[in-house]
């Protein structure tokens, strides 16, 4: 009797540990505690809406993470002249681990410096009329949430951080957590280890742009149902 109870007792307390483990194992713990609030830089960068802690110069500490999306919200080249503040209207890089989903073909476009001119004017899933979101089409809101998950961290970058920070405002007037969403500024100013370059100069000195290493998200507009 006495040996039965201690072999029941040994397998019961194998059994927990290996609940442990698998549940280590097949859940792992995310490192998602660690990442700060959500906190607005100050100045213009605030007026962006670029994040004060987790931005182009501390990106590269929270990429990788199981719990988050990272995507960069530029067009593959822009109309508009954002050469005239400094930038690139081609995309120049991105950072590993980012995709690219163009916000111009999330949702029109305002406030751009006077310089830059207007971007893209067609077709677009939502549309911003002061701060009143609009579905353009039946899928609007499902092909944004496929994009940006409700239950992930969500990482946005553009090339200065204006994009980034629109697209933050809509996320947030839809409906996602504001503390999930980080607005991590600009590719333009970005100096990390995980810089992945797009723009190429040829032996002859021209330049050429490698579009094909972008993971590009497009928005195949002709299948959705307009409202």
């Amino acid at each position: 009797m006495k040996r039965y109870i201690w072999t029941t007792i040994i397998i019961s307390i194998i059994l927990i540990i290996a609940a442990f483990l698998l549940g280590r194992f097949a859940f792992p713990a995310t490192d998602l505690a660690t990442l700060p609030t959500p906190e607005l830089s100050e100045g213009e960068r605030g007026e962006l809406g670029i994040d004060r802690n987790v931005n182009e110069s501390t990106i590269d500490q929270y990429l990788g993470r199981s719990d988050a999306v990272y995507r960069d919200v530029r067009m593959l080249k822009d109309p508009g002249d954002y050469e005239s503040i400094g930038g690139d209207s081609y995309l120049s890089g991105f950072v590993k681990g980012f995709e690219v989903v163009p916000l111009p073909y999330l949702v029109n476009v305002t406030g751009l410096p006077e310089s830059v001119g207007s971007t893209y004017t067609g077709k677009t899933l939502f549309t911003n009329n002061n701060g009143e979101y609009t579905a353009n089409y039946e899928e609007s809101l499902d092909v944004l949430e496929a994009l940006f998950p409700k239950d992930k961290v969500i990482f946005l970058m553009c090339g200065g951080g204006g994009y980034s920070g629109m697209l933050k405002n809509m996320l947030v007037t839809l409906g996602w957590d504001e503390t999930k969403i980080y607005d991590v500024g600009g590719y333009w100013f970005y100096e990390g280890e995980n810089n992945v370059p797009v723009k190429r100069t040829t032996s002859d000195g021209g330049v050429v742009y490698d579009f094909y290493k972008v993971p590009y998200h497009e928005i195949d507009f002709k299948s959705l149902t307009e409202n």
